[in-house]
């Protein structure tokens, strides 16, 4: 069934693409990403052919297989009917229904009909299914070779993978061939360039490119544009006609931002680097080469001979699919070469040494595959390059680190700071969201640390209304003489905190945390001051403790102190 669908898929993939370019100008409101999934299954369960549509075709889709194999029934709901209209109006309009289609008009007038049951349908499927589901579903997915998860264990054990900084990715980025080339091709079609509709150039303009660019071959061509509109260098501008982003010129960018952001855009053109054979089974036989390298190279450590690599990949092609061996042969002296071609000319990747050489991720490579893998709910230690962290990176992570590696990573950080700038860092971080505890309890655990260096910080951080209560909590145990006082809100807003902390942790702990207050009488008499305390988490605590305490006297006073605390902010 996997080559089937692949097969249907690739069938479909040059008349999907043209109806992206048709899609902004004539259907604006549609989303063309949701016609995909009707359209595959349409031609695998429907139809011989992409191009006929008939009234029935949209009944067995929509009703039957979609409720069955929809991946986000609520985007389904909200507009899938509306994509799919959209684009059977483009087949009409562009001469594309194929002859032993319905009339456009019954078409449309079915989908009308089977709306209401359409969107029931998705509305079952979202009230049956259940996270358990979801796991079993996707447990009974076959693997392809380039998908990440087989390897998930190897990359969760992998050490801690430091990420260079911004300006270092940006700088190398800037240096990257393909998005050079993607640009230049994008310079070279101007503005209101006409497509056509069997290929998108003609052939002399297809010469005119190839020269213009110095490539070798139409593949390269194809693999460029499709990246140009990846990076958004080009974009469609009318029904049948594509132009020059105003901004593409610039290229390189002098912003560091805008040039990592349009890296990204362009991260999942490492598909490109799969090899293109003249048979399409063979072609996908190979599908998910350029992932499946990437991904041994990760899980090595981050470099790795070529030899090995080569070796082992072509075992794996052969283990996934049937023609796999076929494939491997029919792609020439080294069936890594285009792979390897992609990866080094999108910055991911260097091959050094004499002979075959050591695949090695650069470290773009190294942030676009946290990327990719963080897109796929992968688990991986990466953080950034010490010399790179922000106080704030250095609060968040710590949060998920034992207390041994937490105190090293603060260690780290420390070296390369002035204690008392340090400080200051971190306190100011700790202000940016009042809403987070945890990251207040642990900036202030660690200024703490700091001893006297830092007092001037503390000082500062009495303006803060989150922060006043640990700064004058420090202040007083330091018995610097100017400062305030502890005040009895600065104690509850420090027991608001914790319990907000408490809360995140389960039921238990939350209750163990108001058990530390001392007995019911004491809790009560809390409850009966605290709702004055303007916390960000005041109201949400009350009502937790009223559903969460044993004790039913506890609730009632929760219950009282959620009363006034609720009239006195309206």
């Amino acid at each position: 069934m996997t080559d089937r669908i692949e097969a249907a898929a690739a069938e479909l993939r040059p008349l999907l693409q043209e109806f992206i370019l048709w899609a902004p100008a004539h259907a604006p409101d549609s989303d063309p990403d949701l016609v995909g999934p009707p359209a595959l299954w349409h031609r695998l369960v429907a139809s011989r052919d992409v191009a006929v549509w008939r009234r029935g075709d949209l009944r067995t889709v929509l009703l039957e297989r979609m409720p069955t194999v929809v991946e986000d029934p609520d985007a389904a709901a909200d507009g899938m009917v509306q994509a799919l209209r959209s684009y059977l109006t483009f087949l009409s309009e562009t001469g594309r229904l194929a002859e032993g289609s319905d009339p456009i008009d019954d078409l449309l007038a079915e989908l009308d009909d089977l709306e209401d049951d359409f969107v029931d349908a998705m509305e079952d499927v979202i009230a049956e299914r259940s996270f358990d589901e979801d796991e079993d579903e996707f447990d009974d997915v076959e693997e392809g070779l380039g998908d990440f998860e087989p390897f998930s264990d190897e990359i969760a054990d992998l050490p801690t993978i430091r990420l260079r900084p911004d300006a270092e990715l940006a700088a190398a980025a800037r240096q990257t061939p393909l998005i050079a080339q993607a640009r230049d091709l994008a310079l070279w079609v101007g503005h209101e360039r006409k497509v056509g509709t069997e290929t998108l150039l003609g052939e002399d303009e297809i010469d005119q490119a190839l020269a213009a660019l110095d490539l070798d071959g139409q593949a390269k061509l194809w693999n460029l544009w499709n990246l140009a509109i990846d990076l958004e260098f080009l974009t469609p501008d009318g029904e049948d006609t594509v132009s020059v982003d105003s901004d593409t010129a610039a290229w390189p960018f002098d912003d560091d931002e805008d040039v990592l952001e349009v890296w990204m855009m362009g991260l999942h053109s490492l598909d490109y680097g799969d090899p293109e054979l003249e048979d399409d089974d063979l072609t996908l036989a190979l599908a998910g080469l350029t992932r499946a390298l990437l991904v041994r190279v990760l899980v090595a450590g981050g470099s790795r001979p070529l030899g090995e690599l080569r070796d082992e990949l072509a075992e794996a092609v052969a283990d996934y699919d049937d023609l796999g061996g076929d494939a491997w042969a029919a792609a020439g002296d080294d069936p890594l070469a285009s792979v390897l071609t992609w990866l080094t000319g999108y910055g991911m990747i260097e091959v050094s040494g004499d002979g075959d050489g050591v695949v090695a991720l650069t470290p773009l490579g190294a942030e676009g595959l946290v990327h990719l893998l963080d897109e796929e709910d992968i688990e991986i230690d990466a953080r950034p390059a010490i010399e790179a962290m922000t106080a704030l990176d250095l609060l968040s992570f710590s949060a998920d680190m034992s207390e041994e590696e937490a105190d090293a990573e603060f260690a780290a950080w420390m070296e390369l700071r002035d204690p008392a700038r340090a400080a200051t860092e971190l306190l100011d971080a700790a202000a940016e969201d009042e809403a987070d505890a945890l990251v207040r309890v642990q900036a202030a655990s660690l200024v703490g640390s700091l001893g006297e260096v830092a007092v001037p910080a503390w000082m500062e951080a009495l303006k803060e209304p989150s922060l006043r209560p640990y700064a004058t909590t420090h202040l007083a145990q330091l018995e610097v003489a100017e400062a305030p006082e502890p005040t009895q809100a600065d104690t509850h807003w420090l027991i608001l905190d914790m319990w907000t902390i408490s809360a995140g942790l389960g039921k238990a702990e939350f209750v163990s945390s108001l058990h530390d207050i001392g007995d019911t009488a004491m809790l009560i008499g809390l409850l009966d001051t605290i709702w004055k305390v303007d916390h960000p988490h005041l109201v949400e605590l009350l009502e937790e403790i009223e559903k969460a305490h044993p004790d039913r006297q506890v609730g009632k006073a929760a219950r009282r102190a959620l009363f006034k605390a609720r009239s006195s902010r309206n």
